[in-house]
């Protein structure tokens, strides 16, 4: 077989071995008998919501593993058409089969991102938090626009924000924001987006236009949902109620209807000002409340624990996830995979699925961050 053919072939078979290894092939098709013969039993429809459940597991099962034996068909299938053209000297079957292992390696390369996003809280929706960090003025600017950023690639994806609370700058921009995204592996997309974020650009604020850098941190965590049960003693939650902040004006918020939760035992604080109803904004605080301990419990269930708080402690010089510079030059580096790109207007308004699917990789598979360079 030709070595581009050859190679290609052994991308593929490659690339499925990892969706095997990621399936665990064994243990699905066994947990797969376990639902068809619970799907069997008269009663399951006695409860909808386990006889759902029930389903979507099973149907997601058979179409994992039927793909996995599908592609491996196919492509052993594409290899004996490509060694019979080569026999027979027929270029056109050759470049048949060689257009289908084409359309089978993107396949596999959809898949294997598909498969990335199957942890425990992954396909739930998710709050997600910006804070502005050492920069002033200009680091509440950019923790607005990294809120934009994030808004931009929501919209993309057909997902769905909504506003929870947010407290402006002085001048321009916000020292912080909570919005809720709602979608399909909302948080497992965004929970890779968790740290330290570091802008170097002329500063629009500095009247002798000079290169300003920026901070701002980005907080992500899933909405739990009532499978996952969350115990909170309540007498160890400080309950405190405000006026909801907002732009004033006929419409100011006249009643103390924002609601902050503070939990006395990890110091994790929530506030929910979305409403005009406190009492929405209290039930959102709770659930937000819930959703932050569970999040704590993840990560430290992931062997990156560490490192993710560490990148929280502190929001500036040397904990920062990635690097968009505007001056000197044009460039976005991630500084745990290495991963760029030279255009950082179009990362800006939401292109960030690169990004996310390498840091992806990363946790599922290992490797090192790339080597960056730093601008002064």
């Amino acid at each position: 077989m030709r070595a581009e053919l050859a190679a290609k072939v052994e991308e593929i078979n490659a690339s499925v071995d990892l969706l095997r290894q990621h399936l665990n092939v064994d243990r699905s098709r066994r947990r797969l008998a376990e639902l068809n013969a619970i799907a069997e039993d008269p009663d399951l429809w006695n409860d909808p919501e386990r006889a759902q459940k029930t389903m979507q597991e099973r149907t997601s099962l058979e179409e994992a593993l039927g793909a996995i034996d599908r592609i491996t068909k196919d492509v052993a299938d594409n290899v004996e058409l490509i060694e019979l053209g080569e026999m027979e000297g027929d270029e056109g079957v050759i470049a048949e089969a060689s257009a289908a292992l084409d359309g089978l390696k993107a396949e596999v390369a959809r898949r294997e991102v598909d498969a990335l996003l199957s942890g425990e809280a992954d396909g739930l929706d998710t709050y997600l938090e910006v804070h502005a960090g050492a920069g002033g003025t200009d680091s509440q600017d950019w923790a607005e626009m990294l809120l934009r950023m994030y808004s931009r690639w929501a919209e993309r994806r057909g997902f769905k924000v909504e506003l929870v609370d947010e407290s402006q700058g002085e001048q321009a921009g916000i020292k912080g924001a909570t919005v809720l995204v709602k979608g399909h592996n909302a948080y497992g997309w965004l929970k890779t987006e968790a740290g330290v974020h570091r802008l170097v650009r002329i500063s629009p604020f500095d009247s002798n236009a000079r290169r300003q850098t920026s901070f701002a941190s980005v907080d992500v965590y899933p909405v739990i949902d009532d499978r996952i049960v969350v115990e909170i003693n309540e007498s160890d939650v400080r309950v405190d109620t405000m006026r909801s902040g907002g732009a004033g004006g006929q419409h100011v918020n006249k009643t103390e209807s924002a609601v902050r939760l503070t939990h006395i035992p990890t110091g994790i604080a929530v506030v929910s000002q979305g409403d005009r109803s406190q009492h929405k904004n209290r039930a959102t605080a709770w659930n937000m409340l819930r959703a932050k301990l569970y999040e704590m419990e993840l990560k430290k269930r992931e062997a990156e624990a560490a490192a993710e708080q560490a990148a929280n402690t502190d929001i500036g010089w040397g904990h920062q996830i990635r690097s968009y510079v505007r001056q000197p030059y044009q460039l976005v580096k991630d500084l745990r995979t290495g991963v760029q790109s030279g255009t950082p207007q179009e990362v800006l308004d939401g292109d960030l699925d690169p990004f996310m699917e390498a840091a992806l990789a990363q946790r599922a598979y290992g490797g090192g961050p790339g080597q960056v360079e730093d601008v002064d």
